[in-house]
């Protein structure tokens, strides 16, 4: 777990950091920002996977839309917008230089003001790359080039500073890059499902770690001596990661911006110095979009891990990727859940024939049983005696048929987050009225089908003899019902379809063992 910042910095109000050296940072303070600053404007960005807005404030990005992923199926020509610097859903990426005093109005941070020689790019048919370049330039001579070069099909943005010191002395920075967003309920989630939304840090020591708004608030965060890590602001199913270049020494941090109810999670890299007549580069990458775990594993080690199947992830990544080959041979994300959950049962065949095996011994004995109830009355300990005496005797093992059950529950539960999970299935169509596999049935058909399902398999089950416990597994199938309304098509599809294959193998099994009896 990253170390608790010194005393003060929890109550710091300052959006820079401090440069790395126990001297005052000279970044300006967390007043809010004068959106009538003169000369500033916004320059809209254009690719074939974006619309961006930068600010010429800072150079940051203030707006991100993604082109591929509409809104919700009824606006199919609305894109998701993922970052804003408006409303309750602020979400906004900021860079800058940290300095010294002695450093004082010699670099750039979020709230210096660039230059561009145009406010409007957009990349050309023809063209895989746009580069977008703003300027920014001391009365000393120090001259700053801010550039975002965007790859066509790409959600990486590559970020480049030149900063050149054409002034009489020397220049001491430090590099920062940091996420700025508030808090606010995931309305991507599905209805009584909780998905995680905050941030997460990933060092060689700590690996995958996540710091909640939480953390956050209570105390400003920092992990010293990083390389070859990154952070990220996440929620379901899109992300936005900075991404140091590798082998760079870093500094993670967070803050909470108390009077703005906004949190700071960020990378600041080594002080930097560059004498006179000299110049040097600083790079950085960063993600804004989807969890693709394929691309995600290209750009940095374990930021696919923000495709978050927790505990079971070691269970959750083959079924993800046997789902991925069942689609590439269907071309259907609701047929590869029918066939993945086939190709789950029959591995559990088995199993479950034990299991199925022996509740239909059970079933078989329920009228014994029930005769020893009427016969001992209140005296559990004599029934109880007399039915360990009948298991015995018919060579039952009456826990027999949960054991195998639950070898199998870490796999449905690993299944049940991949399902959720994977941005893949996010507005995916199946057949009929099932238009969006990750949102609920709209006429709550399948629903329906998973309550009946289990009605019929528990008429399969030997019925309790205790006549609470045989009211309250009655109930069972209309509180699941209910449940299930909300819950997305994908994970309901998968339900229906593995309660049918049981029923359908228990029923077989039953009549195979009534007719040998």
């Amino acid at each position: 777990m990253p170390a608790p910042a010194a005393s003060g910095e929890t109550t710091r109000t300052n959006e820079v950091p401090a440069a790395p050296v126990a001297q005052q940072a000279t970044g300006p303070a967390v007043s809010g920002v004068d959106n009538k600053i003169e000369g500033r404007q916004r320059i809209t960005v254009r690719t074939d996977v974006f619309h961006l807005e930068l600010d010429t404030l800072g150079g940051d990005i203030r707006v991100v839309d993604l082109l591929a992923f509409p809104v919700d199926q009824k606006q199919p020509d609305k894109p998701f917008r993922l970052m804003t610097d408006t409303g309750a859903h602020l979400f906004v990426a900021q860079t800058g230089f940290a300095v010294n005093a002695s450093s004082k109005g010699m670099a750039p941070d979020h709230n210096s003001l660039y230059q561009t020689s145009s406010d409007r790019y957009a990349m050309q048919e023809g063209k895989d790359t746009l580069t977008v370049e703003l300027y920014w330039q001391s009365d000393n001579g120090i001259k700053v080039t801010k550039q975002y070069l965007f790859h066509r099909g790409r959600y990486d943005i590559e970020l480049k500073y030149i900063v050149e010191n054409n002034s009489t002395q020397s220049w001491d920075g430090s590099f920062y890059r940091q996420m700025q967003r508030t808090h606010y309920a995931d309305d991507t989630s599905p209805m009584f499902i909780k998905t995680y939304m905050g941030g997460v840090i990933y060092t060689t020591k700590e690996k995958y770690e996540k710091i909640t708004f939480s953390d956050m608030q209570d105390a400003s965060l920092l992990v010293e001596d990083v390389k070859d890590g990154w952070v990220s602001m996440m929620q379901h199913y899109f992300l936005g990661a900075w991404i140091p270049a590798p082998g760079s020494e870093s500094t993670f941090y967070t803050r909470y911006l108390k009077d703005k109810f906004r949190y700071l999670l960020g990378v600041q890299s080594a002080l930097v110095e560059i004498a006179p007549g000299k110049h040097e580069e600083f790079t950085s990458i960063y993600y804004i979009g989807p969890k693709d775990q394929h691309t995600l594993a290209t750009l940095a080690p374990g930021l696919e891990l923000t495709v978050d199947y927790g505990v079971l992830t070691v269970i959750a990544k083959p079924l993800f990727w046997l789902m991925t080959q069942l689609h590439g041979i269907f071309g259907n994300w609701g047929w590869s859940i029918i066939f993945l959950t086939l190709i789950v049962k029959l591995v559990f065949y088995k199993l479950s024939e034990t299991s199925y095996r022996s509740m239909a011994n059970m079933r078989r004995l329920q009228p014994r049983l029930k005769a020893l109830k009427e016969r001992h009355g209140d005296d559990r300990q004599a029934m109880n005696q007399s039915m360990m005496e009948i298991y015995k005797k018919e060579k039952i093992n009456p826990l027999g048929g949960c054991l195998p059950i639950l070898v199998q529950i870490p796999v449905f539960i690993a299944l049940y987050w991949v399902l959720l999970e994977s941005i893949e299935l996010r507005q995916a169509p199946f057949i009929l009225w099932i238009k969006d596999l990750s949102s609920q049935d709209p006429y709550y058909v399948l629903p329906v089908l998973m309550g009946t399902s289990m009605f019929l398999q528990q008429r399969l089950n030997p019925q309790p003899l205790d006549p609470m416990q045989a009211k309250i597994m009655s109930l069972l199938p209309i509180i699941f019902t209910v449940f299930f309304l909300f819950f997305p098509s994908g994970l309901v599809l998968y339900w229906v379809v593995n309660n049918s294959l049981s029923i359908l193998q228990q029923w077989v099994i039953t009549k195979r063992i009534a007719g040998n009896t």
